[in-house]
């Protein structure tokens, strides 16, 4: 049998995982006076993953993921379609922050069955109990996993295996901030191995409709959050903006105040493309007679963040409601 060991390239983009606190017990005020790592310096401060992988570092950008955007994306994306062919797998560090949008963007656009794992985490490298080494660990193993390739992009933390299309960030500071609300994770990393217990069905890298090699920008897409009492003035204020596509990230089951409605309604009149999804975090938003009628989209169970991601992309091949809508329904 061959004992070499699987090609895992790490990417750094910064975050709470490459974090260098003053001290053990910085675990608050970091993101202000911490040090961001490089890729190779995260490697070196876990030498035992380096027992499961051979370790290329990949060197992006060390920031928060508060800075991380879809300019960001699309780099991150193609950087990993440059090196796909030598690599057996990717690791990407990353802030919590934004995890999930950047996780669901490369699950919808890569086009590769190499397993790419994107993971965070809750404490810097430097504190005490910190999650970093454990959490890095956990997914340099599950990009090794024979089992990890064809189920797109996967997101690990606190020894679970999440979609990407499907992990949220539930918590400020817990360590099982990570969940997968409507139907779960995918596996776990345990003690003496990886293991899975379902599989994505939605389409994702090669099923996709959507290509990295078709995209060098992304349409303005906004956020609207509906609240008790709220009138029009964000909506029309973003259409103003130049927003291409708004997400309604309405009350359960995905319903506006009724001032807001006329404003969403007015927006889809003039061109803008409406979703309608809800800020309870989970739960789908069916396209009944209302939005069908109005030219708007239901987002499925995708919360408002992950229903922008899905709708810039959508922006880039169509503006017709029934299609982004079909999109939304197989993706």
């Amino acid at each position: 049998m061959s004992t070499t060991k699987p090609r895992i390239a790490i990417i750094g983009t910064g975050g709470t995982i490459s974090s260098l606190g003053t001290h053990s017990l910085e675990v608050l005020d970091y993101p202000e006076v911490s040090r961001k790592m490089e890729p190779d310096e995260a490697i070196e401060r876990v030498p035992e993953a380096a027992q499961f992988a051979d370790l290329t570092p990949l060197p992006f950008r060390a920031v928060g993921s508060t800075k991380i955007g879809p300019q960001d994306w699309i780099e991150l994306a193609n950087l990993i379609k440059t090196n796909a062919a030598e690599m057996d797998g990717f690791v990407i560090l990353h802030g919590t922050a934004t995890l999930e949008e950047t996780a669901y963007f490369l699950h919808l656009v890569l086009k590769v069955d190499t397993p790419v794992v994107v993971v965070g985490a809750q404490r810097p490298a430097s504190a005490l109990s910190t999650d970093v080494g454990m959490n890095v660990v956990s997914a340099v193993r599950t990009a090794c996993s024979e089992d990890a390739r064809g189920k797109g992009v996967l997101v690990v933390l606190n020894d679970e295996i999440h979609s990407a299309r499907d992990a949220t960030k539930t918590s400020t500071y817990r360590l099982q901030t990570f969940q997968s609300r409507d139907f779960g994770l995918l596996g776990h990393v345990d003690g003496d191995g990886v293991y899975w217990y379902r599989q994505p069905l939605r389409a994702h890298t090669h099923a996709s409709a959507f290509d990295i090699k078709d995209i060098t920008s992304l349409p303005r897409v906004d956020i609207v959050y509906s609240y008790a009492g709220c009138d029009g003035v964000a909506v029309d204020a973003f259409v103003a903006a130049g927003a291409k596509g708004l997400v309604s990230a309405g009350m359960a089951p995905g319903l506006t105040s009724p001032v807001e409605r006329i404003a969403f309604e007015q927006a889809a009149k003039s061109g803008v493309v409406v979703v309608q999804s809800n800020r309870a975090g989970s739960g789908r938003v069916a396209r009944r007679t209302y939005l069908k009628d109005k030219a708007m989209v239901g987002a499925d169970n995708l919360n408002p963040q992950k229903a922008r991601v899905l709708l810039s992309l959508a922006l880039t091949k169509t503006n017709d409601p029934d299609e982004i809508q079909r999109l939304f329904q197989t993706h």
